[in-house]
């Protein structure tokens, strides 16, 4: 079984497997106590992704799709904000 710290998840990034987006990193870790396992993560974006200075959103555990070395993988289906359109260049 592979050990982790709350730390190790704070120094992972969080993409959706969905669209590809990187939706910022982990600033918290929601428990169960009564069944003593994880339930959630919370993600804050440092550049209002979530259209605020600083974001965040829950993520539940159950849609966790891969923890690698530097990234967790989420699937944010309905979970998040559609992606912002591409703004036009004006010439």
């Amino acid at each position: 079984m592979l050990n982790c710290s709350t730390e190790d998840f704070r120094e992972k990034e969080v993409v959706n497997v969905c669209d590809g987006r990187r939706l910022g990193t982990v600033v918290e870790i929601e428990f169960d106590m009564n069944e003593g396992r994880l339930t959630a993560i919370v993600v804050a974006d440092e550049c209002g992704l979530f259209g605020k200075s600083r974001g965040e959103i829950t993520i539940p555990w159950c849609r966790i799709e891969k923890i690698g070395e530097d990234v967790i993988l989420v699937n944010g289906e309905g979970l998040l904000p559609p992606p912002e359109p591409p703004k036009k260049k004006r010439r």
